[in-house]
This record gives C-alpha cells, structure tokens and sequence, in this order.
C-alpha cells in the first residue's frame, strides 16, 4: 500500500504532462527519487514506512501545483527547440530551393517574357519570409534566454509559443501566395522537373513538420494555468 502512494503520485503527474517523451521520463524519475529520499529521511525519524510515504507525498506538493510547475519548464523546453530547428531550417531550405531552382530552372528571364511587377513583388516577399521568420525566432530565443531570470517561465513558454506560431504562418502563407500567384500568371509554371517536385515536397513536409512542431509547442504552453 506505501508503495502505491507514491506510484500513484508519479503516475497521476506524469498524466498531466505534455513535453519531449525523454525530459517528462527524466523529471518523473526525479520526482520518484525525491520521494524516495524524503521517505527515508521521515523512516529515520521514526516513522513507519507507509507514513513515511505519506508524508513525503504530503510535503512534495498537492500533484495538480507540481505538473503546473512542470509543465511550465517543460513548454519553455519544447519552445526552445522548435524556435531552434525554425531559426536554422528555414534558411538552409530556402537557400537549397534557390540554389535548385537557379540550377534546373535558370533566373527569371530564361521563362521568356518577365512576369509582372506584382507577381515579382509577391516571388521576393516569399523569399524574404524565410528570413523574416528565421529572424523572429532567433531573436525570441535570445530575448527569452535575457528574459528567464526577470520573467514567469510561463509566459515565456506562451509567447515562444506564439512565435513559432506566427513564424510557421508567414513561411505557410508565403509559400501558398507565390503558387496561387503562379498559377494566375502562367500555370503551366508549375509544372515542374522530376528534382524540382521532390525538392517542391520536400519543402513542404519540412514545412507541416515545423507547424506541427509549433501547434505542439503552442499545446504544451496553453495547459499551462
């Protein structure tokens, strides 16, 4: 039964949590041995062992307060990996599809006549959003390290949240913007060489998979109370 106070303790605070698999295993395991030292410490003042238990679970915190606490390191964790992978894949992905792109395809006056002004303002709009949201997120990663010692961690884990947020969207939105302005310019455009499509998908899963990292990163800070 002693024994039970304490697993349960760890496993209703480990179903509260939300974070990377390793860093959730690694503070349930802390908590588990802070227990454990607690428990003795209370054995060595003469109690028995399941009221030993009890009281370390007691001292420990109400378990709703902790996986509060914990989530809050953890969503700030989350955070800062995916503002990390967006500060530095986004800039190699782009400067690998222009590399690509002048490679297989050539600069803009091998497609014949030049495209219009407004789709050329809309094509370097595109390029910049990778930089722009590459920018952001570093900047919010240097400004949350300044920022840890004066601020909540949880608002810190909100707001790297909503960066990586906002910085998928505008890469989201650049990329649909130059198809959809492709396709009223001259559709056949996108049809593109066998290296070019992979290079287009690629672009693309490497995009879902930075958004899906930052709706995870979003759902991580927003439980947090």
């Amino acid at each position: 039964m002693g024994t039970d106070v304490i697993e349960r303790y760890v496993t209703d605070l480990g179903s509260r949590l939300q974070g990377s698999k390793k860093q959730v295993r690694d503070l349930l395991t802390e908590t588990r041995d802070s227990l454990t030292d607690a428990t003795e410490a209370h054995l060595d003042r003469g109690l028995t062992e399941e009221e030993a238990r009890e009281r370390a679970v007691e001292e420990f915190g109400p378990v709703r307060e902790i996986a509060n606490e914990y989530q809050a390191e953890l969503a700030v964790a989350y955070g800062t990996r995916t503002l990390i992978w967006l500060a530095i894949v986004l800039p190699l992905m782009h400067m690998a599809w222009e590399y690509g792109r002048m490679l297989l395809i050539g600069p803009w006056q091998d497609f014949g006549a030049m495209p219009p002004s407004w789709y050329l303002f809309i094509a370097k709009a595109n390029d910049l959003s990778s930089g722009i949201a590459s920018g952001v997120a570093l900047v919010a990663l240097v400004l949350g390290r300044v920022l840890a010692r004066r601020y909540d961690t949880k608002l810190l884990a909100k707001i790297g949240a909503t960066v990586a947020i906002g910085a998928v969207g505008v890469v989201l939105l650049g990329n649909i913007s130059i198809i959809v302005a492709t396709a009223s310019v001259d559709a056949s455009r996108l049809m593109q060489s066998l290296p070019m499509s992979i290079a287009s998908l690629i672009s693309w899963i490497v995009i879902i998979r930075l958004g899906l990292l930052a709706r995870r990163c979003l759902s991580c800070a927003t439980i947090v109370a």
